[in-house]
C-alpha cells in the first residue's frame, strides 16, 4: 500500500536575518513604520473607517519603495525570494515576479486581521520587523475546507500538513509567502506591544 500526496500547498519561508547588515535594516524599516504610522494621516483615517486596531498604509500608499530608501532596497531583496519560490513552484512564466504592491501594518495589542484572500496577485507574503512576545501568528487555512462535507476532524497528533489550520510564528526578519489564494488571517495580538510587519503582492 502507498499513500500519494497530490495538490500540495507549499508554503515559502525564509529569512532576513542572516544578511551582515540585518540589525541596522530592520532598524531602520522599524522607525519608517512608526514614522508612517505617526504622519500619514490619510491611512490613520481609513483604520479608523475599517476597524483596524492600529495602522496600516494599505488603503493610503502604494508607492513606499518610490517614496523611501528602505522600502526601495527591502523590495530588492524581496524580489529574490519572489523569484526562488517561483522557481520552486514550477510557475511557467515569461519574466521575473512584479512587485505589485507593498504595505506596513503596525498590530496594536489586542488588533487582529480576519480571515482573506490577496485577489489580481499570484505570490503573496510578509516580512517581519518586530514581532514581541505573545505577538500574532499567521494562520493558515486549509483551502478545501469548503468541500469537506462529512469528512471527520484529525487527530491532535496529526502531521502539519493535514491539520485544518496551521500557525506559523515568525521572528524578526522571517519572510513568509503563499500563493495568493489562500486564505490566512491574524489572529488578535496577545503582546504587550505593537507587531510590526510589512505585506506585498507579487504580480
Amino acid at each position: 500500500m502507498s499513500l500519494r500526496p497530490l495538490f500540495v500547498t507549499r508554503i515559502y519561508e525564509a529569512g532576513l536575518s542572516g544578511a551582515a547588515d540585518f540589525a541596522a535594516f530592520n532598524a531602520e524599516l522599524a522607525h519608517a513604520c512608526r514614522m508612517l504610522a505617526a504622519e500619514d494621516g490619510a491611512g490613520r483615517a481609513w483604520c479608523r473607517a475599517h476597524g483596524y486596531r492600529g495602522y496600516t498604509s494599505y488603503g493610503s500608499l502604494n508607492d513606499l519603495p518610490q517614496r523611501f530608501p528602505e522600502f526601495a532596497e527591502l523590495k530588492r531583496r524581496l524580489d529574490k525570494h519572489a523569484q526562488t519560490y517561483a522557481q520552486a513552484l514550477n510557475f511557467d512564466l515569461a519574466r521575473r515576479p512584479r512587485l505589485d504592491n507593498l504595505w506596513v501594518n503596525v498590530l496594536k495589542p489586542g488588533g487582529g486581521h480576519s480571515g482573506h484572500i490577496h485577489p489580481h496577485a499570484f505570490l503573496s507574503g510578509t516580512v517581519y520587523v518586530e514581532v514581541p512576545d505573545g505577538a500574532s501568528a499567521l494562520k493558515l487555512e486549509d483551502p478545501r475546507l469548503p468541500m469537506m462535507m462529512a469528512r471527520p476532524g484529525v487527530r491532535a497528533d496529526a502531521p502539519e500538513a493535514e491539520r485544518p489550520f496551521v500557525y506559523l510564528a515568525p521572528r524578526p526578519g522571517t519572510v513568509l509567502m503563499w500563493e495568493s489564494w489562500l486564505r490566512h488571517e491574524v489572529p488578535p495580538n496577545a503582546a504587550k506591544t505593537e507587531r510590526i510587519s510589512i505585506s506585498f503582492n507579487y504580480a
